[in-house]
């Protein structure tokens, strides 16, 4: 009986050096990921503050080169509406619009025509065009089902299979 203790304790103590290690060894590797993403952004973000500096030396020279031929504040304006203008260009693509939804509002609208009617045709082009939309909604009283009332709803079997025509 004795023996079994003993044993039990390597058991605990093997258990116990395992889950060390193994903490040890996902800590290193978070702190070698860590470091790389680390690497990562610092490159980015010089690659930014560069292409900053890049777009404004752009700017200067564009703006010198239209004073050339106008007077500097005409050549300056000139300069900051062409950016202002590239700058709203670039938050157009940037931003989900009405016109290009997001997959989240394709998912919400499942089921609903977006911009008023369906197409004549499906959107992939393939297969036959949608059926025709009826003008109203079919009446009790429309051609077709003259003289067949609609059945009771306890006169339904919900056992008996139902065929559509």
């Amino acid at each position: 009986m004795d023996r079994l203790d003993h044993l039990e304790h390597l058991d605990k103590e093997l258990v116990d050096e395992l889950a060390q290690v193994a903490r040890e060894t996902v800590r290193d590797e978070l702190r070698e990921q860590t470091r790389r993403q680390r690497r990562r952004a610092v490159l980015y973000a010089g690659s930014g503050a560069v292409a900053l500096y890049a777009g404004a030396a752009l700017a200067l020279a564009l703006g010198l080169g239209l004073a050339a031929a106008l007077p500097d504040w005409a050549a300056a304006l000139i300069t900051a509406v062409i950016l202002g203008a590239l700058a709203y260009l670039l938050r157009g693509a940037a931003r989900p619009s009405a016109s290009r939804p997001t997959p989240d509002a394709a998912e919400a609208a499942h089921g609903r025509t977006l911009g008023g009617t369906a197409p004549g045709t499906p959107p992939s082009g393939l297969g036959m065009p949608y059926p025709p939309m009826p003008p109203a909604p079919p009446e009790a009283g429309a051609p077709g089902t003259a003289g067949t009332p609609p059945p009771h709803p306890d006169d339904i079997d919900p056992e008996q299979p139902h065929h559509r025509a």
